[in-house]
């Protein structure tokens, strides 16, 4: 059987990118017209025909275009800037490369992922890069699914059994650096405010939290970890109820799940009289762009966010292409380095 023509093969042949070809196939006058010679003359010597999926969603839009190639993209919290960092270095990443992109939302429920990706498959939506819900009774049969179907997807946590593709950071190492950083600085009573459990990264956080008390001279008990979650109001909550309780006992130094929980911290701390970091440093986690512009700058872990986005759009669109031949690629994963960025929320005793 002769394979089918795909529009990644009138690129590969034009020289040009998906979107180009696109752009051409539905007349827009935003391609020049030397490229566009180019990518009809490779249109017509490889016969290609847009597929009727294709046209059937053209005609349902009403103009008989052929559609843009399009990709989603899920997150798990809308008000996180880290995620927003990571959708722009994904959608910059997709347009300079021709295609349109959808953002969804799980909001940490694993039937909404679900949801999503089926009407992503349902709608000629090509792949997706998913940031997915991994709490401890989390039916993750949609990803395996999807991983069968041979649908193409990047994921931004690993999952464990699953050999996908993946781009992420270190967060043991990461969460290790931040608890290391205040024992090198003289601090002895540590506490981690942590995040939600429909995450890996919080279980993986708890982990670099225990390994670096584990080497140094300091006992980890259960005691250190706080629960707490991952928005501003659950990071002022949770630290307005242990420093209430905590006043004669105060830790020196405190890391948190992410950079909402650590300005939620100050909040809490600043309303309670508790000096920072005179009295207690906190390290947040992710280096959201705000995280600099506090009135007491917050030390933080610098997540390459957008890198991260952008590395995972190109990845996906890798498999895309490799899917339009014919071909599978073996599974990638790809560690991203994280650094600590100090600023005034931390000091050495």
């Amino acid at each position: 059987m002769k394979k089918r023509v795909t529009i990644a093969d009138v690129a590969r042949k034009a020289g040009v990118s998906v979107g180009t070809v696109s752009a051409v196939l539905n007349n827009r006058p935003t391609v020049r017209e030397h490229t566009r010679r180019r990518v009809l003359a490779a249109i017509e010597e490889l016969g290609y025909q847009p597929s009727p999926s294709a046209r059937a969603l053209g005609a349902m839009q009403g103009d008989g275009k052929v559609f843009e190639p399009a990709i989603g993209l899920i997150i798990k919290e809308m008000d996180n800037p880290f995620y927003s960092e990571v959708v722009i270095g994904a959608q910059e990443y997709l347009a300079s490369r021709g295609y349109i992109s959808f953002v969804c939302t799980s909001e940490g429920s694993y039937e909404k992922e679900g949801e999503l990706l089926r009407a992503f498959q349902n709608r000629y939506v090509q792949g997706a890069v998913i940031a997915p819900v991994l709490d401890a009774r989390a039916d993750l049969s949609h990803l395996f699914m999807l991983r069968r179907a041979e649908y193409p997807f990047v994921l931004l946590e690993a999952v464990q059994g699953l050999q996908v593709n993946v781009v992420s950071v270190d967060n043991i190492r990461a969460a290790q650096m931040a608890v290391s950083y205040l024992i090198e600085r003289g601090h002895e009573r540590i506490v981690h405010f942590a995040g939600p459990p429909y995450t890996q990264h919080t279980r993986d956080r708890i982990l670099g939290v225990e390994k670096a008390f584990s080497q140094s001279h300091l006992r980890f008990t259960d005691e250190v970890i706080i629960p707490a979650g991952a928005h501003l109001q659950d990071g002022y909550e949770a630290a307005l109820e242990y420093f209430r309780t905590h006043r004669d006992s105060l830790p020196t130094g405190v890391t948190c799940f992410n950079d909402l929980v650590a300005m939620g911290v100050l909040r809490a701390l600043h309303e309670l009289g508790i000096r920072v970091p005179e009295e207690v440093s906190v390290i947040g986690f992710d280096d959201i762009p705000m995280a600099a512009y506090l009135s007491t700058p917050l030390t933080s872990v610098r997540v390459p966010k957008r890198e991260m986005g952008a590395r995972a759009a190109e990845l996906l669109l890798e498999l895309i292409e490799a899917h339009d031949r014919g071909e599978q690629l073996p599974p990638r994963h790809i560690v991203l380095e994280a650094e600590l960025v100090e600023r005034a929320t931390t000091r050495a005793l």
